[in-house]
């Protein structure tokens, strides 16, 4: 066997082992696939050295031969391609159902509170109300009287008799007796003024028996004095209240003529509404 031949026998040996996984084929079988090998790979070089049954048909393996022998080693995987290009948009889909409405968020925070806004204009008056219910009657709560000095006869210790009527129409001040009787249970005020002349004058005014309030003044001879006083008393019902010259008789020096007048006036502020 020439040196070509057994390059090529030791080269099948190593293409059988590989693919049938033994060196230990039958001579008959080695010698058909080195022929095939000739075949494939010699003649197309050198054409004088292979064996064919006929013109350009090679010869065929036998029957229990190592199949798949000719496959190869499967190889690496091919690099990814590159990526292709977006397809074109798709058409809108129909309009969903509305969805259920979410839970209600927590409350936020108070915001600062904001600038004053200007004062709008004026509005128009509004319509008048009703008219409300009449009330009770103000003479109900009528008690005044006022009266002055005829008589220049006054006794000491005992109420002033002041019979020269101004005013006395509701008859709450008694001409009688000299005293004002209290009907209407209130706030009221009273005042004097005497005219001084010849003595002197001690005048008090009295509140149920009680002394309340003193005036003095000492008479001026040869002249004319004015002595005065004024007070404010809550009084009860039946309350009498009156003026009398106090001490002796030499302090009794109230006066009254046509052109001189010693007064004496009182009158109702406040009714108790309890």
């Amino acid at each position: 066997m020439s040196t070509r031949l057994q390059r090529l026998d030791h080269l099948l040996t190593s293409i059988l082992t590989a693919v049938c996984g033994s060196d230990s084929t039958p001579e008959g079988l080695r010698m058909l696939l080195l022929r095939a090998v000739l075949l494939l790979l010699v003649l197309p070089i050198r054409g004088e050295d292979s064996e064919t049954e006929g013109p350009g048909v090679v010869v065929p393996l036998p029957k229990g031969a190592c199949t798949g022998w000719m496959a190869g080693i499967p190889g690496h995987p091919g690099h990814n391609g590159t990526p292709g290009r977006d397809g074109r948009d798709g058409a809108s889909g129909e309009k969903g159902e509305k969805g259920d409405p979410g839970l209600v968020g927590p409350k936020g925070d108070t915001g600062e509170t904001g600038v004053t806004g200007i004062e709008g204009p004026r509005g128009f008056p509004g319509i008048p109300g009703r008219k409300g219910e009449p009330g009770e009657s103000a003479y109900v709560y009528r008690s005044a009287f006022s009266v002055g000095l005829e008589s220049r006869v006054t006794v000491p210790n005992v109420p002033i008799r002041f019979t020269k009527i101004f005013y006395n129409q509701q008859n709450h001040y008694d001409v009688t007796t000299g005293k004002f009787h209290c009907n209407i249970p209130g706030l009221y005020h009273f005042s004097y003024h005497i005219t001084v002349y010849l003595k002197d004058v001690k005048v008090s005014l009295y509140k149920r028996d009680k002394a309340m309030l003193f005036t003095y003044d000492q008479y001026q001879e040869k002249n004319v004095d004015q002595a005065s006083g004024s007070v404010l008393l809550h009084l009860e019902m039946g309350d009498e209240v009156w003026l009398q010259v106090y001490g002796d008789g030499d302090s009794n020096g109230l006066y009254a003529d046509n052109v001189n007048d010693s007064t004496f006036t009182g009158f109702l502020l406040y009714y108790d509404t309890v």
